[in-house]
């Protein structure tokens, strides 16, 4: 990943950390973004932190064209921001819960997409991986609002991938299930650790999505289930 230059969307999370220091150690560039991030997260001289509110359009496409004229391109996106929220059935879901599972799943990657589309294509080459959720194969009872964006995330990444494949640009998800990060172990303290899927096993397919070698990969989903 030497030479590489890569935005990291939710940098700072669970999965973010795993990631963000895999490409770093693999010789990347590193643009690390989140709501509250900054250099000292990452104490590394090719990690760059740059904060911003991924809901906020102008904002993001004002931080894509920072990254674009600062190091003269973007070559990939990894897009990890997201969140989750269930318990209650679509009859019982608040209005707030549907809208923080819209913007964190859905309309903040639609922000970040339509702002690095334009760089990438105008290099005439990129790579975008976005993580979603194994929830978006299937509904899933108590979990409408969540499964239904991250369901959409994924429609939206797959559409990115035919758009822009005569620009080199490719587009793809990694659909984990359940993650072996800290918060989920705070929140299911009684569940099987071992049977999760490793943040850093995600961190090497998203690095092998987003090198050379997976040039012809494009517009897939790749489930990582549980073991």
């Amino acid at each position: 990943m030497k030479d590489k230059v890569v935005w990291v969307t939710g940098a700072k999370g669970g999965l973010g950390t795993s990631v963000t220091q895999r490409l770093l150690d693999s010789g990347a560039t590193v643009v690390g973004s989140s709501r509250s991030i900054q250099a000292a997260d990452f104490p590394h001289p090719h990690f760059v932190a740059l904060p911003v509110d991924f809901t906020k359009g102008e904002a993001v496409r004002t931080m894509a064209d920072e990254i674009a004229s600062r190091f003269g391109k973007i070559d990939a996106l990894v897009h990890l921001l997201g969140g989750f929220a269930g318990g209650s059935s679509v009859a019982e879901t608040s209005d707030a819960t549907w809208q923080q599972m819209r913007d964190l799943n859905l309309t903040s990657a639609f922000h970040v997409l339509r702002a690095v589309i334009p760089h990438m294509r105008n290099e005439q080459r990129g790579r975008i991986v976005a993580v979603g959720s194994l929830a978006a194969a299937e509904p899933h009872a108590g979990l409408g609002a969540y499964v239904t964006f991250k369901t959409a995330l994924a429609t939206l990444v797959r559409t990115v991938a035919l758009e822009n494949r005569d620009a080199n640009v490719t587009a793809n998800l990694v659909l984990p299930g359940t993650m072996d990060t800290p918060g989920n172990r705070a929140s299911m303290p009684k569940a099987n650790f071992a049977k999760w899927v490793r943040p850093d096993d995600v961190a090497s397919l998203i690095l092998w999505l987003i090198a050379d070698q997976a040039a012809q990969v494009n517009g897939v989903a790749f489930p990582m289930p549980e073991r």
